[in-house]
């Protein structure tokens, strides 16, 4: 039954397995989102890293706008914020606004862009729009230089836009470079991922980021290309990319990370030139009106610019997430399924609760450790509850059926032995074998004497009365004993020991149960007497050999648990010669040799073992030798008397 349940529990586990695999190439929308929080949980998990040092926010926050007014701010403040970066030594700068219309104080903000030719400036695709005639010719001049492979384009079309919206000529001719700065949520409103090429009538942009990325190491146009649906190279540094040209963005850690310096402190000569010096600094809005926030896996709340710090500096120090592949996570959730289904089969439901808490603490801390230290990506939400719905599925399964087959166990055993071996056959059923074994077991027939007279001589209350007394009795001394009750046969009772449940010393439980019994009946008898009943007498005999036990009738209809072989009809045998000797308990040979070195040691009691004969009973071909046994006073030792060596009796009938 137990080798069955696990051949089921083995198929429950690869089943729900393959289902897994299933949900994972179809990319169950569910598990995906599960994935996405247990990608953000490493964030939150880790808190913040060491950010870059050569990257800079200069924030126009609440303190700026209380002291120069409400955004926005007319354009030659701008200037004076770009002159200022410059004249602290600043490498690239980058404004995070998008100038696309006219206003005052626009040929001043021109010049000092122009001043230092460092500044980097946005604009924004159009992903709904229509589509115009013709390009700009400042856009097209930030269009990628180098794209290889491009053919795989027919099989994964990039991001494509349908319009955008630049900065005025006079901005877009004196910037450095410009790159888009659009982003784009997954469906929960985070920002996980950054697109690093966008297409726009036929040709390839880059993001801000790699724009600002590319001057800051002193490159050309001609030193960044694509590889279409595989990667962007950036010098030497090679950006794994999704299908579509998307990155994913490594947070160094929640809001305020990298170092913010108030627009205030630089217009107002407070900032420290060395925190500008040779470094890139991204000029955006910080305060709290502006509304320029996002949500990331590092931080529920994150200002635009923040971002852009984070992308620029995994750029630079090429800290790129790579997603391992959809077959490598299969390959995953194979192994955890597999695993999982060979270990829980052989445990309980609290030791199978620790072992699928402990696969998935292992494979969240793998996945973990290469998010962090590999930056590999792996997908630990399709395996991880591949191992939940395996464990609940299988321990219900196996609830249902060791239920169903504890209450068989029950009902078949709770009559015929005690509480104690019922409870243990229903959390070890292998140890009954119910469809029958051979097994060595001690045998007990004990028959009331005279009962064929007693019955005829009184009436049939008064038989059934003291018959269920003395059966009552005898019973529960055999159950007290750990013996198995098999049946009654009219007066007579039949029990054994070494089953159900192995019982090494099955002779001599059946020995001293049989002195109880006999105890309990002189006990009985001095009752009936004083009640004016006649007193029942009852024989015992017991042989020990290999006997065929199990369930046994008919299929469907009646089954018993007992014992049967020749062994048994001994054991009935040696009960009937009780009478012939005159001794109210009989042992074989077989089951004297099973004790005979606890009498050799004194540690069986005051027993007397006395051989009374040597007999051949129908249906033995060798005689056989019985023994009495009976008391002795206490204090005595244990004696074993052997039978004479004589020519054996021939018994013809019980």
């Amino acid at each position: 039954m137990r080798q069955k349940r696990r051949h089921i529990t083995y198929l429950i586990g690869a089943g729900i397995t393959v289902i897994f695999v299933l949900l994972a190439l179809v990319r169950f929308v569910p598990l995906e989102r599960l994935e996405m929080l247990l990608y953000d949980l490493r964030y939150q998990l880790r808190g913040m890293a060491q950010a870059p040092g050569q990257i800079v926010v200069v924030g126009i926050d609440d303190r700026s706008l209380q002291a120069i007014g409400r955004w926005p701010w007319n354009r030659d403040k701008m200037a004076d914020l770009v002159d200022r970066m410059n004249s602290m030594g600043a490498r690239v700068i980058m404004l995070d606004f998008i100038f696309s219309e006219s206003s005052p104080y626009d040929d001043k903000l021109a010049a000092a862009m122009k001043a230092k030719g460092n500044v980097v400036l946005p604009f924004v695709f159009d992903f709904e729009g229509n589509a115009p005639q013709k390009v700009d010719d400042a856009l097209l001049d930030n269009a990628f230089m180098v794209i290889r492979k491009e053919n795989l384009f027919t099989i994964h079309k990039p991001i494509t836009a349908k319009g955008a919206l630049l900065p005025i000529p006079a901005f877009s001719a004196n910037s450095a470079a410009m790159g888009y700065i659009n982003m784009l949520p997954d469906q929960d409103g985070k920002l996980r991922w950054e697109a690093l090429v966008v297409s726009y009538m036929d040709q390839l942009y880059p993001s801000i980021d790699l724009q600002v990325a590319r001057l800051y190491r002193g490159l050309s146009p001609a030193d960044m290309s694509v590889e279409a649906t595989n990667s962007v190279a950036l010098g030497k540094t090679v950006l794994a990319t999704d299908p579509f040209g998307k990155m994913l963005i490594p947070y160094y850690g929640p809001h305020n990370t990298f170092p913010v310096i108030s627009a205030l402190d630089v217009l107002e000569g407070k900032a420290n030139p060395s925190s500008i010096r040779d470094r890139i600094v991204l000029i955006g809005p910080t305060a709290v009106g502006i509304h320029d926030k996002i949500v990331t896996p590092a931080s529920a709340i994150m200002f635009g610019v923040e971002k852009h710090a984070n992308m620029i500096g995994a750029i630079l120090e090429n800290q790129n997430i790579r997603f391992v592949g959809r077959m490598a996570n299969i390959l995953i959730i194979i192994l955890m399924g597999a695993i999982f289904t060979l270990l829980i089969v052989r445990m309980r439901a609290v030791a199978g609760a620790f072992c699928a808490a402990l696969c998935i603490s292992v494979l969240f801390t793998a996945g973990y450790v290469l998010f962090f230290t590999w930056r590999l990506w792996i997908d630990i939400g399709y395996a991880g509850n591949a191992v939940i719905v395996i464990y609940f599925v299988s321990t219900a399964f196996r609830y249902a059926t060791e239920e169903r087959y504890a209450r068989q166990i029950r009902s078949m055993f709770s009559s015929y032995v005690t509480e104690k071996i019922v409870n243990e056959l229903i959390r070890n059923p292998e140890l009954a074998k119910l469809g029958g074994e051979r097994r060595e077991v001690t045998v007990l027939f004990s028959d009331v004497k005279g009962f064929t007279t007693f019955s005829e001589h009184h009436s049939p209350e008064q038989v059934v009365a003291i018959l269920n007394e003395y059966l009552t009795e005898m019973t529960n001394i055999i159950i007290r004993w750990d013996g198995t009750l098999d049946k009654f046969v009219g007066d007579m009772i039949v029990a054994f020991w070494g089953a159900p449940l192995r019982q090494p010393n099955h002779a001599e439980l059946a020995i001293k149960c049989t002195l109880h019994m006999k105890q309990r009946l002189a006990e009985l008898r001095e009752v009936w007497l004083r009640e004016g009943r006649v007193p029942l007498d009852a024989g015992f005999g017991l042989n020990t050999g290999e006997v065929v036990v199990g369930n046994i009738g008919a299929e469907g209809k009646k089954m018993d648990y007992t014992v049967i072989g020749d062994n048994v009809n001994l054991g009935s045998r040696v009960e009937g010669l009780t009478r012939k000797y005159g001794a109210q308990i009989i042992i074989t040979e077989a089951t004297l040799d099973k004790v005979r070195d606890l009498v050799a040691a004194n540690r069986f009691g005051h027993l007397l073992i006395r051989g009374l004969d040597i007999v051949a009973v129908k249906g033995k071909a060798e005689p056989v030798r019985i023994y009495e046994v009976a008391s002795l006073s206490e204090g005595s030792d244990c004696q074993v008397i052997e039978c004479e060596e004589k020519e054996a009796t021939v018994i013809l009938e019980k």
